[in-house]
């Protein structure tokens, strides 16, 4: 089960290598920059790709789908949000959105949007009270809260006033590689303190060797988090990126979406994912990883998918 992926969904290469690898289900993100109507408009594209790749994929809203998609051999989908601005300024879009099949949102993504402020930008002054009022929605609908791009004190608002534990979908600990995306040892201590997850990610940037690491980096990064927060507390977050193009990168690394960020240029024109973990075809690699590394059978299958499950479970409520 991978806590965060963002591929190309009209790439059919993407839904073979799900399968291929086995993957049962994962977080699709399904918004970053959109707005309200073009939120809604992915959302039916999704509708269009149940149809179409019916026979590899099903939608997922709950857990017991999850349960179905393993039994029948799919891949199921949940859609997600990597940033809320989509509701743009109305609270009551998140119901809406509920209903659609929204099941993770990530508050913010990088910067400062109306909930609070992102992990790249200048001041984090914490969550706004817009921001509070959509955790207090979010737990009341049974939406799964993600921290992974928001900044460091909004990320502990959140967890302190969050009813329902939440989840960092995809990142690594700071204290393991300086990095503003991997996260502190509070804002992780306090994750699964409340019972949340950590999906440990193999997006190259925030492993050590960066582009050239391997995927006994990425057992490292694993490894790393277990020793901090726990067995019970660390999935995967592949943050896969599986044929998307130089320009979704360009997008993607812009401010707010529409102005060019320097920090593109660290990225090379062709982004490859972490040697050994190419596609979700590879995610299998993890298991043998972390076998080799001592862990016994019960706390492989809890960081490839059991703490999630227990997770989507105690915030969805099914």
């Amino acid at each position: 089960m991978d806590g965060l992926n963002v591929s190309n969904w009209e790439s059919p290469a993407v839904f073979r290598s799900l399968r291929a690898g086995s993957v049962t289900a994962i977080n699709a993100t399904s918004a970053v920059f959109e707005t309200f109507p073009q939120a809604l408009d992915n959302i039916a594209e999704w509708s269009r790709r149940f149809e179409t790749y019916a026979k590899q994929i099903v939608p997922i809203t709950s857990v017991a789908d999850i349960d179905r998609a393993k039994v029948d051999g799919r891949t199921g989908i949940i859609i997600g949000w990597q940033n809320a601005a989509a509701i743009e300024n109305d609270l009551s879009r998140l119901g809406l959105f509920h209903r659609l099949g929204l099941r993770i949102v990530q508050l913010t993504y990088n910067e400062r949007n109306l909930l609070g402020n992102g992990c790249w930008e200048r001041v984090d002054g914490g969550l706004s009270r817009f921001g509070e009022d959509a955790v207090r929605e979010l737990n009341r609908l049974g939406v799964l809260i993600d921290l992974s791009h928001v900044g460091d004190r909004s990320s502990l608002d959140a967890i302190r006033l969050s009813e329902q534990p939440v989840a960092v979908t995809h990142s690594n600990a700071r204290g393991y590689f300086d990095h503003p995306r991997n996260k502190p040892d509070d804002v992780l201590n306090a994750v699964a303190e409340r019972g949340g997850v950590v999906g440990a990610t193999s997006w190259p940037p925030f492993l050590r060797n960066g582009f050239t690491s391997t995927l006994a980096d990425f057992g490292q990064a694993i490894e790393d988090l277990v020793e901090r927060i726990g067995i019970d507390h660390v999935g995967i977050g592949s943050d896969y990126t599986q044929d998307q193009t130089k320009e979704w990168f360009d997008v993607l690394m812009s401010f707010q979406g529409t102005r060019f960020n320097p920090r593109r240029r660290e990225y090379p024109n062709t982004v490859t994912h972490t040697a050994g973990l190419e596609t979700p075809a590879r995610l299998p690699n993890v298991a043998i990883e972390l076998a080799s590394r001592g862990y016994a059978e019960a706390d492989v299958a809890k960081v490839l998918g059991g703490n999630w499950t227990r997770l989507f479970r105690e915030v969805w409520g099914a």
